[in-house]
């Protein structure tokens, strides 16, 4: 039985999420205390109790803890199961990651899964589906693995009401190297408007435009018809000719359209300055999917708080070794063995 203090670190839900997934492939037992001590409500939320549930229906596992606020949870994982699961957050909690919890469990079955998650696409603080769709999955897919994610309807925080649907075919997973990004062949800026003034997605756009000096052809807005309440996204694509990558910011009440494009726009310029293949966000999730293929290298940004956080609980499950190497200020150099 591992024993983990879900304080330590980032002190998050990513220290669930990941000794959940890791956990299922591994068969390893585990106790976490101290669940999400390092955030404002600690305890499990909806999407944490989804995201356990869905490991406990994918691995017929034994639980403890498995209620609202609950800060000690007891997993047991019994045997994986491929098949056809359908999780709903019941909230505008994160359905992308609870599928990230599952998703690994899962490219290792024997056989193919669906998957139909219910609650938030498009949350604050978790990879929205455009993240999955164009930077997560293309990687995974040239790893071995099929994954094809369909986006049935957008869902925003605080209505919730998203859905979508993923088909999962297993294959081994081979080690990947992504050293470089390659010539840029693709830039897309988008702004997403649900049940608010469409205003609102043409000043997110001037701003965002007047700071990043894109074409154009390569700058768009959009009502989003089908969502269930309101929202409001914009979305930076990357596309090069080895890696792409997605940024992305919220609208929020009392949040000004033209901070919103400032985010969006200072990540890119990071991003395309420091001239490497893979951003901060995506490292995290690369990390995971290079321990369980037991080898890989790529070049990003700089280490922060949430991917050391992987890299200490990959420890707990997996007999990987992290390497990483300071190339310059916003570079470094990962390295995984396994």
């Amino acid at each position: 039985m591992v024993r983990i203090d879900g304080s330590k670190g980032e002190g998050g839900g990513q220290v669930l999420r990941t000794s959940l997934a890791l956990s299922l492939v591994t068969g390893t037992p585990f106790t976490m205390t101290n669940v999400r001590a390092g955030r404002a409500k600690p305890g499990l939320l909806r999407q944490h109790l989804t995201a356990l549930k869905a490991a406990e229906a994918v691995g017929a596992a034994e639980v403890s803890g498995a209620e609202l606020g609950s800060k000690e949870v007891t997993f047991r994982p019994r045997a994986l199961a491929a098949g056809n699961y359908h999780f709903a957050v019941g909230s505008a909690g994160s359905a992308t990651l609870v599928f990230q919890t599952v998703l690994p469990a899962l490219l290792m079955a024997s056989a193919s899964s669906t998957l139909m998650l219910e609650g938030g696409t498009h949350n604050p603080a978790a990879p929205p589906f455009d993240f999955l769709t164009k930077a997560y999955l293309p990687l995974l897919r040239r790893m071995g693995p099929s994954v094809e994610a369909t986006l049935e309807r957008p869902g925003f925080f605080p209505a919730g009401g998203g859905k979508f649907r993923v088909d999962v075919r297993p294959a081994p997973l081979a080690p990947l190297t992504l050293l470089e990004r390659g010539r840029v062949v693709r830039r897309d800026l988008k702004a997403s408007v649900a049940m608010i003034p469409f205003d609102v997605a043409k000043r997110e756009m001037d701003r965002a435009n007047a700071l990043l000096k894109w074409r154009p052809d390569e700058v768009r807005s959009e009502e989003l018809k089908r969502s269930t309440g309101p929202g409001n996204v914009l979305v930076a694509e990357v596309e090069s000719e080895h890696v792409t990558e997605v940024f992305t910011s919220f609208g929020e009440r009392g949040k000004p359209a033209e901070t919103v494009a400032e985010e969006v726009a200072s990540e890119v310029k990071r991003y395309l300055d420091a001239e490497v293949p893979v951003g901060e966000h995506l490292c995290d999730q690369l990390l995971l999917l290079l321990a369980l293929a037991k080898g890989g290298t790529f070049r990003t940004l700089p280490f922060d708080g949430h991917a050391q956080t992987q890299v200490d609980t990959m420890a707990h499950f997996l007999d990987v070794k992290v390497d990483v190497r300071q190339v310059s200020r916003e570079v470094c150099e990962v390295e995984v063995r396994g």
